[in-house]
């Protein structure tokens, strides 16, 4: 890996390569004295009596390597905690342009800058180690300037991956984007870019213990799937029916490969453990504290592994819907008061199971049992007040409902929690009989 200090030390070396490469080719005799220079074209000065005769070497993009990025595991654990070694893999964008003070100077010292890049598609340990040698004290002024001497320490001839030089296509536009943001006048142009520079991270990960026995377990994928979720009650005949998910009912999970070493019904997350396991049959209660509304349950599969053996999560099946629907164990009417015409208004109490959560929304339905004598039955809705929450949360049994204008007589109860709502009871004819309260 290299430091920081990688990207500096490329754009020195390949400045080194031109320049080395360029005195190799006499270039000198055609085009007269030429410098080699890594400044932004802005600053490079064109005019003047005497125009310089430069190759200029400009870094003007820096992307992250898309192969390199997506290498290894993630780096960090769940908690967040560092647990590996990435490091910042760049790709370097070059444009090298010429300056020319005399006709087809420019295309000459451009033809030998590109053929030197191509006669050199990558950098060589050696050729790195030359360039950005330490300095020597036998000779101090061999090596590199004294303001890039901190270079040779930039380690980039011993990272992983050598530095590769691609010739780059732009287009166009693209080239007139970059020489309009240069706001300078274009110069023959061509594009490389060099790849991969390896810049090591400077935190260090968490060493883990080494592991001291290791344990290989091979098994087929079976994966539990749920079909239907049925309530089950043995007190009835049949057991099983479509009848409503109260508190505490007894579900019936029905599918294919639910059995396994460790099966769990997970609802909405919360752990419900099956009276009964089958390949294709679970049973199990809802547990305690579900409130009334829309959850999902699934069957979990776990392993034991480790040692000691400790439960691993492994498969899962999918996730099947279930209401839950509240149920009016008590019905309270208070603060009856007459306003006027036959209507009533008051306060109603209702004791609901499960209990409801300050954030749960409750409506209450009244349906008239015995139409009126001039039409149908009569229905209303009122919605409850919002509820004080309560430190630390605790569900409520009763909530206070007022009700107004509602006529006398006897009228069918109903709550809807978050859209989930209590059932009716019916007689042998399928008439709706309760619950059910007079009114005032």
């Amino acid at each position: 890996m290299s430091t920081a200090l990688g990207i500096a030390s490329v754009s020195a070396i390949l400045v080194d390569l031109l320049n080395n490469g360029l005195i190799d080719h006499d270039v000198a005799s055609s085009v007269g004295a030429v410098t080699v220079s890594a400044l932004p074209p802005d600053r490079i000065t064109t005019g003047g009596p005497n125009p310089p005769t430069q190759l200029n070497l400009f870094l003007y993009r820096v992307t992250p390597n898309a192969a390199w990025r997506n290498a290894g595991l993630p780096a960090r654990n769940a908690a967040g905690d560092l647990t590996g070694e990435h490091p910042l893999a760049l790709d370097l964008h070059y444009l090298l342009s010429a300056y020319g003070s005399a006709d087809f100077h420019s295309e000459i010292l451009l033809g030998h800058g590109m053929q030197i890049l191509h006669e050199n598609p990558a950098l060589g340990r050696d050729a790195v180690r030359r360039s950005l040698a330490p300095p020597s004290p036998v000779a101090p002024h061999s090596a590199l300037p004294s303001n890039l001497r901190a270079l040779f320490s930039s380690g980039l001839a011993d990272q992983f991956e050598q530095i590769k030089i691609t010739p780059e296509f732009l287009s166009t536009e693209e080239i007139s984007k970059l020489w309009s943001a240069f706001q300078t006048n274009y110069r023959p142009t061509a594009a490389y870019v060099a790849t991969v520079v390896l810049i090591e991270s400077r935190r260090r990960p968490r060493a883990a213990l080494p592991v001291l026995n290791r344990g290989v377990r091979v098994l087929t994928l079976e994966q539990p799937v749920i079909d239907c979720i049925r309530v089950e009650d043995l007190s009835v005949s049949p057991p099983v029916s479509n009848g409503p998910v109260l508190a505490g009912s007894v579900l019936r999970i029905e599918g294919r490969q639910l059995s396994a070493e460790l099966t769990s019904v997970l609802v909405d997350g919360r752990e419900a453990a099956p009276l009964a396991t089958d390949e294709d049959l679970i049973r199990t209660r809802l547990p305690a504290g579900t409130t009334a509304g829309v959850h999902g349950v699934q069957v979990v599969h776990r392993l034991q592994l480790g040692s000691p053996p400790v439960p691993h999560r492994w498969v899962e099946s999918n996730v099947e819907a279930i209401t839950v629907r509240p149920f009016i164990q008590n019905i309270a009417i208070s603060n009856a008061a007459d306003q006027g015409g036959g209507t009533f208004a008051a306060d109603v109490d209702c004791t609901i199971d499960p209990p409801v959560e300050d954030r749960q929304r409750v409506v209450l339905l009244l349906n008239e049992a015995v139409a009126a004598p001039t039409g149908l039955p009569r229905s209303f809705s009122f919605i409850a007040p919002p509820r004080i929450p309560s430190s630390p949360p605790a569900p409520s049994a009763v909530v206070r409902i007022p009700i107004r204008n509602v006529p006398s007589g006897v009228c069918l109860f109903r709550v809807q929690v978050d859209g989930a709502e209590s059932p009716l009871v019916t007689d042998a004819a399928g008439m709706f009989t309760g619950p059910a309260r007079s009114i005032p």
